[in-house]
């Protein structure tokens, strides 16, 4: 039987590798998949205005090349206590770098910091005919005095659970997509994904 698909609204090929172990029963597309070139502005004040702008932009894509399919999106971010919140949405852009300099500035920032409580979070975002919602996930940890590990991408040699004691990035792949911020918030999204295809089916 044919895997139902979903368009991810995303050109990070990291992101898509951890949502299809996540999401095995999906053909999980990409942006480059489809040829969405476009710059996307994400301009909202949170992960959720974030993640449901990134969805809308692709569903209205999707739809002028008469792609039919369920478009999900996220917004993924590390808030840190002691910096105000900080990195935040602008996680991803926060050196103007790469992973390693993200990670470097973390360092950097959190030198003479005692309080070095953080919570990772992921906005997970659906889109179909008109119909858009989002579901959030969090994972509470702290931030390493240095890098650690050798697996996972961005913040993950950072960011220490709370319940394993591990960075993502020693814990691997397997048990970070088992326990981690991206798999509660689309693990949260999955039943809409469900009931939407079930609709479309009985149109």
């Amino acid at each position: 039987m044919a895997k139902s698909t979903l368009l991810f609204a995303t050109g990070n090929q990291d992101k898509a590798k951890e949502l299809r172990d996540i999401f095995p029963e999906f053909d999980i597309r990409t942006l480059k998949d489809v040829g969405f070139c476009e710059d996307i502005v994400e301009d909202g004040d949170t992960f959720e205005e974030n993640a449901l702008i990134k969805a809308r932009a692709v569903c209205a894509f999707a739809e002028e090349k008469g792609i039919d399919c369920i478009v999900i999106a996220d917004d993924t971010g590390l808030c840190v206590n002691a910096l105000g919140g900080a990195p935040g949405i602008f996680s991803a852009r926060y050196s103007g770098g790469g992973y390693a300099d993200n990670c470097a500035k973390l360092l950097s920032e959190m030198k003479d910091k005692t309080d070095r409580s953080a919570m990772f979070v992921c906005v997970a975002a659906m889109g179909h005919c008109g119909r858009f919602l989002t579901y959030r996930g969090e994972v509470p940890g702290k931030i390493a005095h240095e890098m650690l590990g050798t697996d996972g991408f961005g913040y993950d040699p950072v960011f220490i659970e709370d319940t394993t004691g591990l960075t993502y990035a020693q814990m691997g792949e397997d048990e970070k997509n088992r326990i981690g911020h991206r798999k509660k918030a689309f693990e949260g999204i999955r039943p809409f994904i469900l009931e939407e295809l079930e609709d479309a089916k009985e149109k």
